[in-house]
């Protein structure tokens, strides 16, 4: 038997994949039909952030004694005006490392730009594109301490097929859900793990029609904005002017994502002293 527990937000959660019986489903799902005798706990929630993920998740996560768990954080961390990357390598310290010293193996993952998934201008995707780098240097350093089996969607090209994403652009579509889970199988085959069928990459499902896509926008996609709109959408109109008032240049749509930002970029987002959505 083998016990997989997934810590995070709604990406693990699975929302943007659907399964047969019409309820999320998402990658974790997958990758556990993969290995012997699963049994999964999916702990993950909706808006989750790496201090939620550390105080309600971890406890009931260790209870469970896993021999697999994934700890999939920090997208909601840059939404938010209280970003703090000190607070988020704290956590995700704390929780990695519980679950390595409880004998897990610990799946990590290195995020993507989002602001060129959501073709933001670039008064938005650059101090987002920072965030992202701050975080994912936080998850960098917290996978060499604790030795985490790492899917850096960041850097690999497949991430960015628009077919991997759901009609918002910020949930995973079923493929891309597979995706994570074969790059997570990968990971894992390299541990010795006995493993079994490695998830399919295609979608079982067909893909939603447009006006499915648009009834979930006008439904459940309008919802999540207004839900955090209290907070999230009007601090990233402050970042947006603030960007512009920094460059002095007009707002130009995000182009295709380039080299990680540099030292002095990943100084600024610790500098803001601001943690996640």
């Amino acid at each position: 038997m083998t016990t997989f527990v997934a810590l995070g937000d709604s990406i693990t959660l699975g929302i943007g994949d659907r399964g047969p019986t019409r309820a999320w489903r998402g990658w974790a799902t997958l990758l556990a039909e993969g290995l012997p005798e699963p049994r999964l706990h999916n702990l993950a929630a909706s808006g989750a952030q790496s201090g939620d993920v550390e105080r309600d998740q971890l406890p009931r996560a260790l209870e469970l004694r896993p021999d697999v768990a994934s700890v999939i954080v920090g997208i909601n961390d840059t939404l938010r005006s209280s970003f703090d990357p000190r607070r988020i390598a704290r956590s995700a310290e704390h929780t990695v490392g519980a679950l390595r010293s409880a004998g897990a193996e610990v799946l990590t993952i290195r995020l993507p730009d989002p602001g060129f998934m959501l073709g933001l201008p670039s008064a938005l995707s650059r101090p987002l594109a920072r965030r992202i780098a701050a975080v994912n240097a936080v998850m960098d350093e917290v996978a060499d301490k604790f030795g985490t089996l790492v899917f850096d969607a960041a850097s690999d090209p497949e991430t960015y097929d628009k077919r991997m994403w759901s009609v918002d652009r910020m949930h995973p579509s079923e493929r891309g859900h597979r995706l994570i889970a074969g790059r997570f199988y990968d990971r894992l085959a390299t541990t010795g793990l006995p493993l079994g069928t490695r998830p399919e990459a295609e979608p079982s499902s067909p893909p939603p029609t447009r006006r499915a896509q648009a009834a979930w926008m006008a439904t459940k996609g309008t919802g999540w904005v207004i839900k955090r709109s209290t907070d999230m959408v009007p601090y990233l109109l402050f970042m947006g002017l603030r960007e512009l008032w920094a460059s002095g240049a007009p707002a130009e749509p995000a182009g295709p994502p380039g080299p990680p930002p540099g030292d002095d970029d990943a100084q600024e987002a610790a500098g803001t002293g601001v943690a996640g959505s």
